[in-house]
C-alpha cells in the first residue's frame, strides 16, 4: 500500500460546540471506512476547541473523490453551526509513510 497524496484539515469549534465537532469526527470514521480510495483517515483533537483530520490517498483521484464524498459534505453542511471559521483544508504531498 502506498500513499502519495493527503489532506490536512484544521477545524476550530465555536464556543460550546466542541462536543458536537468531536462527535462528528468520531462518527466520520465509519464513512471513511466506506471509501475504498481513502488509505488512512485520522480524526484529531489538537486542543480544547481545535480539531483536525489527516487522511491519505494513493493518488490525486482518490483525494478528489474524498473531497467530493460524504465526510466533506457532512462537514460543510454543519460548518456554519459548529465552526468559528471556515475549515482550513490543505492538500499535501506524502514524502514518506510507514503503514502497518
Amino acid at each position: 500500500m502506498t500513499v502519495h497524496k493527503a489532506l490536512l484539515a484544521r477545524l476550530e469549534a465555536k464556543p460550546g460546540k466542541e462536543a458536537a465537532v468531536k462527535d462528528l469526527l468520531v462518527k466520520a470514521v465509519a464513512m471513511a471506512n466506506q471509501e475504498a480510495r481513502t488509505t488512512v483517515w485520522f480524526g484529531l483533537r489538537m486542543g480544547p476547541s481545535t480539531f483536525g483530520v489527516f487522511d491519505a490517498f494513493a493518488d490525486e483521484e482518490g483525494r478528489q473523490a474524498h473531497l467530493n464524498g460524504p465526510i466533506a459534505q457532512a462537514l460543510m453542511a454543519n460548518a456554519s453551526e459548529l465552526l468559528s471559521k471556515a475549515p482550513q483544508i490543505d492538500p499535501v504531498d506524502v514524502l514518506g509513510a510507514k503503514l502497518a
